[in-house]
Parts: C-alpha cells; sequence; structure tokens
C-alpha cells in the first residue's frame, strides 16, 4: 500500500500566536504553511517549522482572501485550515465551506463569535445569561428598559475581549449612544449588568467530548481591567471546590449546546452576587488570551495549542488521547509597565515558574502544589506591580494579545 501523504495544515493568525500549535504539526510530520498580516512578516514565528509563509494586506476583504488561497490550493493540497486567533475564524470558516475542507463552517463558528447567537443558543440549551436583547425594535428595547433594572451593559456582538463594551446606568444614557452607533446599531446588544466573581474554563475537546478542563477564577474583572486599567490576575481553582465542579458541569452542557465537535474553548461565567447561580458570558473556541495557555501548562504540564494541534490532526479519524495530567496549581500577574522591559528580577519566590517577556508588560506565572500560596503571592505582587511597574493606557479597539 501507498504510504498516506502529510496532512497539510494552513494556519491563520492576525496576531502573533500559536506558536506551539505549528511546532506540534511539524513534529506529528505535517506541511505547515502559515497566512499572517504583512506587519508581522518579520515576527517571532517557528520558522523552522513552517513550509512557506504567506503575507496579506491589513482588512484585504475576505472573497479576495478566499481567492487567493484557491489559488494556492491549485499547487498545494490543503487538508485542514486553523484559525489561531478569535478574529480570523469567519475567515477560516468561509475558506473551509467554500474548498469543502474538514473542520468548523460558518454557522457553528458564530455561535463562537457573535455575543447575540451564543446567548441565544445557551438559552435555548436552559443555560442561565443575563437577561438581554437585540440591539433591533427600539419598541422592545423601550419595553426591557422598563421591565430590567439597570444598569446595562452595551455589548459588541463580534469583538473580542473587553472590547467596545460600555456600562449604561439610565435609559437616558442609552438612547444618544444608540444614536452615535446609527446603521451599525444591530451589531450590539443589550445585556443586565450582573457584579459578581468572573471564572474562566479552558477545555480541550475531542468528538464533542470535553477530555480536559481548568477552573480559573479572575481578581479583577475583566471588563473593569480593560476600561479602568490595573493589575491582571487569575489561578487555576482547586478541583474538588464547588466553584469548580458547578463550572465544570456547566462548561460541558455549554459545549455541547453550541456544538463544538473538536479544539479548545475559553468559556466566561460570572457568579452573581445577588443569588450565587453562575451565569454563562462568553465563549471562544480559542486558545486563551493574557498567558492562560502558560498558566494551564504551569500547573497541569497541559498545553493547549499542542493538544489542539493534536486533534485537528486526528481529524475524528483516529483516537486522540490526553496526556496524564499534574494536580499542582498556578496563577498569572500582569499588567502594563511603565519601563519598556520592566525588571522583575526582585521577585525571587521559588514559586515563580514564568518570567513573561513582553515590551511594556510586567508579568509572572506562579506554581505551588498548594492553592492558597498562589492566591497569597497574587494579592503580595498585586501590591507590588502597583507601585513598580503599573501604568494604564486609554482601551485601544483590539486586543493585545
Amino acid at each position: 500500500m501507498a504510504e498516506a501523504a502529510p496532512l497539510t495544515f494552513l494556519c491563520i493568525t492576525t496576531y502573533e500566536k500559536g506558536q506551539e500549535f505549528m511546532r506540534e504539526c511539524k513534529r506529528q510530520g505535517c506541511r505547515v504553511f502559515l497566512l499572517t498580516a504583512e506587519t508581522l512578516r518579520n515576527a517571532d514565528w517557528p520558522r523552522e517549522s513552517l513550509d512557506d509563509t504567506l503575507d496579506m494586506p491589513a482588512d484585504l476583504p475576505v472573497p479576495e482572501i478566499v481567492k487567493a488561497v484557491s489559488y494556492l490550493a491549485r499547487e498545494k493540497k490543503i487538508d485542514r485550515i486553523v484559525a489561531l486567533d478569535e478574529f480570523d475564524m469567519e475567515t477560516a470558516a468561509t475558506l473551509r465551506e467554500h474548498l469543502r475542507i474538514l473542520g468548523m463552517g460558518l454557522t457553528t463558528m458564530r455561535y463562537f463569535r457573535d455575543k447575540l447567537a451564543m446567548r441565544m443558543k445557551a438559552l435555548e440549551s436552559g443555560i442561565r445569561v443575563p437577561n438581554f436583547i437585540p440591539v433591533l425594535n427600539h419598541e422592545d428595547i423601550r419595553y426591557y428598559l422598563d421591565h430590567v433594572p439597570g444598569p446595562w451593559v452595551l455589548k459588541p456582538r463580534s469583538e473580542a475581549s473587553a472590547i467596545g463594551i460600555r456600562k449604561i446606568d439610565s435609559a437616558e444614557d442609552l438612547w444618544p449612544v444608540l444614536e452615535s452607533l446609527g446603521d451599525q446599531q444591530s451589531s450590539f446588544l443589550l445585556e443586565k449588568f450582573v457584579p459578581g466573581d468572573v471564572y474562566h474554563v479552558d477545555s480541550v475537546v475531542s468528538e464533542q467530548e470535553v477530555v480536559f478542563s481548568s477552573v480559573s477564577q479572575y481578581g479583577t474583572p475583566p471588563m473593569a481591567v480593560a476600561q479602568q486599567g490595573g493589575i491582571f490576575t487569575t489561578y487555576l481553582l482547586p478541583d474538588e471546590s464547588q466553584e469548580a465542579v458547578s463550572l465544570r458541569q456547566g462548561n460541558r452542557d455549554l459545549i455541547k449546546a453550541l456544538g463544538l465537535v473538536r479544539g479548545v474553548s475559553h468559556a466566561e461565567f460570572i457568579q452573581a452576587r445577588s443569588d450565587r447561580h453562575f451565569y454563562f458570558l462568553e465563549c471562544a473556541a480559542r486558545v486563551g488570551g493574557a498567558y492562560i495557555c502558560e498558566m494551564v501548562e504551569a500547573a497541569t504540564g497541559i498545553n493547549l495549542w499542542r493538544e489542539w494541534a493534536r486533534i485537528e490532526i486526528a481529524g475524528g479519524k483516529q483516537p486522540y488521547h490526553l496526556p496524564a495530567a499534574r494536580g499542582d496549581y498556578a496563577g498569572i500577574i500582569l499588567s502594563l509597565a511603565r519601563q519598556e522591559e520592566p525588571d522583575t528580577s526582585g521577585y525571587k519566590d521559588p514559586e515563580i515558574a514564568l518570567r513573561l517577556k513582553k515590551r511594556h508588560h510586567a508579568g509572572l506565572v506562579l506554581r505551588s502544589h498548594d492553592p492558597a500560596r498562589i492566591q497569597s503571592l497574587l494579592e503580595n505582587y498585586s501590591q507590588r506591580f502597583a507601585q513598580e511597574f503599573l501604568a494604564i493606557e486609554p482601551q485601544g479597539t483590539k486586543p493585545a494579545a
């Protein structure tokens, strides 16, 4: 019998990320092509793992990308197309449907990109979500404002992280904002603001089954950090904690409802202070940003990028086996820094597993057998980071990572 040809992956990203995904594909004998933005031509890509790198101009329309990739496909048989960043998911799904390639199509993709679609699908499946309404019919919006007490948050349907989210305190404040959006109103939803603690569940999914998940709690909620500045922290919770048990089950129900077949996911939930229930906020079919992958790997030994690559290679046609996971705990502290290359050498605790290197950012990943030790260090380091490094700048229009 003829030996099967190696799989060819086309990886798409307009951010500098996913290096370990590409390395693992190459380690498994695949051919790897990278399609990225011209501005990232000289970024720190794993060039030893790439068969070719293709550049595209910023804001190139999706139909033009389809033409370019279709031209490439004349000479290069493409077996998998993977978006390594959330902003490239629509492009990847469009290409898969056009070229009839295995993977997530446009309909399922919207459940992981469109905040309105994911809320409606979750609600249909009996998953709690904050009370919301599409920004469509003004009469319906008036009824909503009269019957759902404020404050509320106005959210873009297809942005990532906390980009573009605005807190609305009164009905009188809302209407001028909607007027300023003009024809873009329908690209937003309005949702009741729920005070509480925010958690995230990071998962590996194989053939619709969550085969691995880690449950973590943010320090200050991400929306507050993004809009007001401050120190970003998050840390893994003990598996046996009540929060982790509830969120793991809620996450399994969510993944089933949204229809993720294989890959990774980053889901966020809030535990309302008013009733202590968990409410679903959003879910992305990607690796979480802000070095969450490094935190999960420090605690468990599971690298989410690497496992995602292995699952994509298997493609549902071969069995996937998750490596054995360690049972340690980990946390992250990260902030914008006044210094271009902040010096964290004054932090000497043995729990420091990784010092993050990024211009104008200070960050550490911590690891310990004791979850209380991680939380204690994060509290102490947050005070020190605020004095030694913290810088605050206006929220951007795209995430930094």
